[in-house]
């Protein structure tokens, strides 16, 4: 890749890269760094503080080393934003001579690179990121850099922009143990998200395949469904064709919702098969614990379903549930069959109550 190139055209094309898109970081409490007692240049001390930070990573000590390289980067990046603003050097001591300005930025490339090594140590992946780019921008062929930071973004998932920066040092430095071993790091991760990627998809194809598959096998029965604005959570409790969800033969399970409106109270039934009966399942069901007065044996109860238009239509509570859902005079409101449960000496005024309430709602 930058076989060939010079270092400017190599700079030029590392910064289309958003890893490398990043600018040397202002920090102007410097001042008071500077004021401190170092009686040195910014390179001497800076040199100083990288030499500390040098003697603490060596001794895996990496926040006492990260500040001592966040001290010398502050040091040199003033300087760096001090030349750029076209100032001179307060300080007699202080010279931009091309030869100390290049010193000068050797030392804070190499902080910046040790500095994400600590970053890369203490996990904090997204700073050392930032730090290969600020030394990478000082030099393109720090091979460190472009090492940890590859590192770092093959942690953060990053893969593509780990493989460049990766292959980008091979380029450099062929043999280097470090980064082909890393390169294989990638590959692998690369393999392992095409292969997540790949199941991601199929998974997609088949629910696709399967939404298609139900809604077929809804319209061959007749059965009329609507979606509201706000359907309920239901989680696992969902329309489906069993056993097969792939098979054209299977039958269509509903969620059902028992609802008893005479003491405000609900049971669901999760799987509700369209052979099934209403008393199959009422024979579990009933009489539920809250049914102090007895008024909920399975044989005393009548049932109720709400019809498309908006009114109720009493239920045999024997007939399959396809034959109550079919013909479209009912309808599953999002997924979801709704039973209304009395008791039979409660029944004729709670329809009545219904029909009052509904007449008042389409008139208001």
């Amino acid at each position: 890749m930058a076989a060939g190139k010079t270092t400017a055209e190599i700079l030029a094309e590392l910064n289309k890269s958003p890893l490398f898109m990043t600018e040397l970081e202002d920090n102007d409490d410097v001042a008071a760094l500077q004021a401190l007692a170092y009686e040195g240049t910014a390179l001497e001390n800076a040199a100083d503080f990288k030499e500390r930070g040098n003697e603490s990573f060596r001794e895996r000590r990496w926040r006492d080393a990260r500040e001592s390289y966040d001290r010398g980067v502050a040091i040199l990046a003033a300087e760096e934003r001090r030349r750029a603003r076209g100032v001179p050097p307060a300080d007699d001591k202080e010279s931009d001579d091309p030869a100390e300005v290049c010193r000068q930025r050797g030392v804070l490339e190499a902080l910046y690179a040790n500095r994400a090594a600590c970053h890369l140590e203490l996990r904090n992946l997204r700073a050392c990121t930032l730090d290969g780019a600020a030394a990478l921008r000082l030099n393109p062929r720090n091979v460190k850099a472009l090492y940890r930071s590859a590192r770092a973004l093959l942690a953060l998932g990053r893969v593509a922009e780990a493989d460049d920066a990766c292959a980008r040092g091979l380029e450099i430095d062929p043999d280097s143990a470090g980064l082909r071993a890393l390169a294989d790091d990638i590959v692998r991760r690369a393999g392992e998200l095409d292969a997540k990627q790949r199941a991601a998809e199929e998974r997609a194809a088949r629910d696709r395949r399967r939404a298609l598959l139900l809604r077929a096998a809804l319209r061959a029965r007749g059965i009329r469904t609507r979606a509201t604005a706000r359907p309920p959570e239901m989680e696992d409790a969902v329309v489906r064709l069993e056993p097969d969800p792939d098979a054209a033969t299977s039958a269509l399970s509903f969620p059902a919702v028992l609802l008893y409106p005479a003491h405000l109270q609900s049971d669901l039934v999760k799987g509700f098969g369209e052979t099934q009966t209403l008393a199959e399942h009422l024979a579990y069901v009933l009489p539920p614990p809250w049914d102090a007065a007895g008024e909920y044996a399975p044989a005393a109860v009548v049932a109720y379903m709400e019809t498309a238009a908006g009114g109720l239509v009493r239920v045999g509570k024997k007939l399959p549930l396809l034959r109550l859902l079919a013909g479209g005079n009912v309808e599953v409101v999002d997924g979801l069959v709704r039973f209304y449960i009395l008791p039979a000496a409660k029944a004729e005024a709670w329809v009545q109550e219904f029909k009052s309430k509904r007449a008042a709602e389409r008139s208001g």
